[in-house]
């Protein structure tokens, strides 16, 4: 029968070469930002850091939180009601009235494209059903993407609190978890929005992003954020030859020509490649495995030319010592994995299953016709 794990004890390993010209690529601009990250979005590759594992308050950076809770909690067409707290709110405004019924969807706009203050503890109120809640639920989230170097406090990033801080890393680590909800990423890249309650209070809210409505034309969203304490803070994603970055920056001074630099830089040096093609796997020479060797899933990584001269992709597969069985029983699942090894460190794992080309692959089929075969007293061969 298949098996859904498999422990190689014994085992094959079968060593592929890819070549490539050598060059290294490092980044030499001077980055104003006393902590930074550039991250490939989906492998979560760091192409560049500095500092980025140093706790700092973030500012206003943290409502990327506060709208991918939101968002994720399924309320997003519930009516809030703005209560006096979130009226009072300090800072940056939409301009909530006390008593005000305004859709989520238009406070998750408002807090994202214009940095609502109001609106993140609006928010957390219905969301969390107190603001202490919501907090709870931000730090609960956060333990969950394995930010393990972040502490909220608050929904939206002001000074009020001592314990309210992340690192670049982590920060990236959330834009890369929230990148992936589509609802976020529309709100994220949207330029303009505009908001009309049932009682005719209309907002329009023009996104604070310079590099995604000004700046650059790669960009594809991100976050602003600023207070006297942590100075400006910026997230922000790009996307450019298919592959997509993420690029934070923490008390930064030139925090847009910092993050378009680091664009520039990522997109010239590395290339998203396929390093690992789904289908079948050539190039094996064992003879209980040549041409017999299926890889699950594609795999692509962001490499640069002197990265191909190390790449190292390994087959491995068990000591065929069971393939008569197997023949009749079923091959495991997987049977081996590609493992990926760039400077001595695995990237990526490819299950690999077994192409069975004279017998069904199906176990429970295999099963059916063998019954069939003892119950008319045929013995298989092979």
């Amino acid at each position: 029968m298949y098996k859904k794990l498999f422990t190689v004890v014994a085992s094959v390993v079968i060593v592929l070469t890819l070549s490539g010209a050598s060059g290294a690529n490092e980044f030499n601009q001077n980055v104003s930002a006393e902590g930074a990250i550039l991250m490939e979005q989906e492998s979560g590759r760091i192409l560049y850091e500095k500092n980025s594992r140093t706790q700092m308050r973030i500012a206003s950076i943290t409502k990327i939180m506060t709208a991918i809770l939101a968002i994720e909690s399924g309320k997003l067409d519930e009516t809030v009601t703005v209560s006096s707290r979130a009226f009072g709110t300090e800072g940056s405004s939409i301009y909530l009235a006390e008593g005000e019924k305004i859709p989520l969807n238009d406070l998750v706009y408002g807090l994202m494209l214009r940095s609502g203050n109001d609106a993140a503890v609006a928010i957390a109120e219905h969301v969390g059903g107190s603001l202490e809640g919501f907090i709870y639920l931000m730090n609960e989230k956060a333990r969950e993407i394995g930010m393990s170097q972040t502490v909220f406090s608050n929904p939206h990033g002001l000074d009020d609190h001592e314990e309210h801080y992340s690192t670049a890393y982590d920060m990236a680590l959330l834009t890369q978890y929230a990148m992936k909800n589509p609802v976020y990423q529309e709100v994220s890249a949207t330029e303009t929005y505009r908001s009309e309650t049932k009682e005719n209070r209309i907002r329009v809210f023009n996104n604070k992003n310079r590099l995604l409505t000004q700046l650059y034309p790669a960009s594809t969203g991100g976050k602003t954020g600023y207070t006297k304490r942590a100075k400006r803070t910026l997230v922000s994603t790009a996307e450019k030859n298919e592959m997509d970055l993420i690029a934070v920056t923490i008390n930064a001074p030139s925090d847009w020509y910092d993050h378009m630099n680091l664009f520039e830089w990522g997109f010239e040096h590395f290339q998203l490649k396929t390093l690992v093609k789904e289908g079948k796997v050539n190039r094996v020479e064992d003879p209980y495995y040549k041409d017999r060797l299926k890889a699950e899933f594609s795999f692509q990584y962001p490499i640069t030319e002197e990265d191909k001269q190390k790449l190292v992709p390994r087959i491995v597969v068990p000591q065929p010592a069971n393939h008569e069985r197997w023949k009749r029983e079923g091959y495991p699942y997987p049977i081996g994995t590609i493992q990926l090894e760039l400077d001595n460190e695995i990237i990526g794992v490819v299950p690999l299953s077994y192409i069975e080309k004279d017998s069904p692959r199906d176990p429970f089929y295999r099963r059916w016709i063998n019954q069939w075969f003892q119950m008319n007293g045929i013995v298989p061969h092979g």
